[in-house]
């Protein structure tokens, strides 16, 4: 079967971005925050753990810190048994305290509005830098966690591994204004649909354009459909092997924090 020519590919990725559009219609960032600081510290907090178990640390860490000079004169054992449920809680706190700092020592204490500025701040990488302008600031930014990079290469979008290639590649396929809202509908779809271990194929809505459909089917799912829907693809489905050794990774994996 022949590969994909860029102008099909950049076709087929806005349809399954228009879709996603309408499959998850009220998708949003799933922390909790009410201002950049409080999106910086909970996205710092998130990596290894999940949303939800961030979401239940930190209403008493925003009331205990409500501000970044806060953060910088934390008693680092209180700091720590605050953040204690969200793991690595050492580094976390540490990241937390010298992000307080940082904030304090260049930037008066406010959060900046720029990624160059971001990625400086201790335990902040491109990904939370994304998370923090697109959804604080308003600036189209892409949000390649684990469920954004597991599922794009089972769309056939790229073999990349490495975030930055993946942002970029993805950046390419999708209008810059989509950037935000993508990721979270890739997201959202990622949690609710496309599992790691056990995608949910047989009721997706994006099995005609997902080259890698029914490939993960697992015994006792809709598999007879399985080589039927993988041709109206009308794709070869590159990245399968790609996306069958992402399917053990975890959510937000990756050293915390600095992702």
């Amino acid at each position: 079967m022949a590969r994909e020519t860029p102008l099909a590919l950049t076709r087929r990725a806005r349809r399954i971005n228009r879709v996603l559009t309408e499959t998850y219609p009220d998708a949003h960032c799933e922390l909790d925050f009410t201002t950049p600081l409080e999106l910086l510290v909970a996205t710092v907090l998130a990596a290894q753990t999940t949303d939800v178990r961030v979401n239940t640390v930190t209403p008493a860490l925003f009331a205990r810190y409500p501000d970044a000079l806060a953060y910088a004169q934390a008693d680092r054992a209180e700091l720590e048994d605050l953040v204690h449920a969200t793991g690595f809680f050492r580094a976390k706190a540490a990241a937390v305290t010298g992000l307080g700092q940082a904030l304090v020592d260049r930037f008066d204490g406010v959060v900046p509005r720029r990624l160059a500025d971001l990625v400086t701040l201790p335990g902040v990488g491109r990904k939370t830098a994304n998370v923090v302008l697109g959804n604080a600031f308003g600036v189209p930014g892409l949000t390649v966690d684990t469920h954004f990079g597991r599922l794009v290469r089972r769309f056939g979008w790229t073999d990349e591994e490495d975030p930055v290639k993946v942002e970029a590649a993805v950046a390419a396929l999708l209008p810059r204004a989509e950037w935000t809202m993508f990721s979270h509908r890739v997201i959202w779809h990622g949690r609710r649909c496309c599992d790691a271990r056990r995608p949910a194929c047989e009721r997706c809505p994006l099995t005609r354009d997902c080259p890698s459909a029914f490939l993960g089917a697992t015994p006792g799912r809709a598999t007879g459909a399985g080589p039927t829907a993988a041709r109206t693809t009308g794709i070869t489905a590159t990245t399968g092997t790609a996306a069958r050794r992402s399917s053990g990774a975890r959510r937000n994996s990756g050293p915390p924090p600095g992702v």
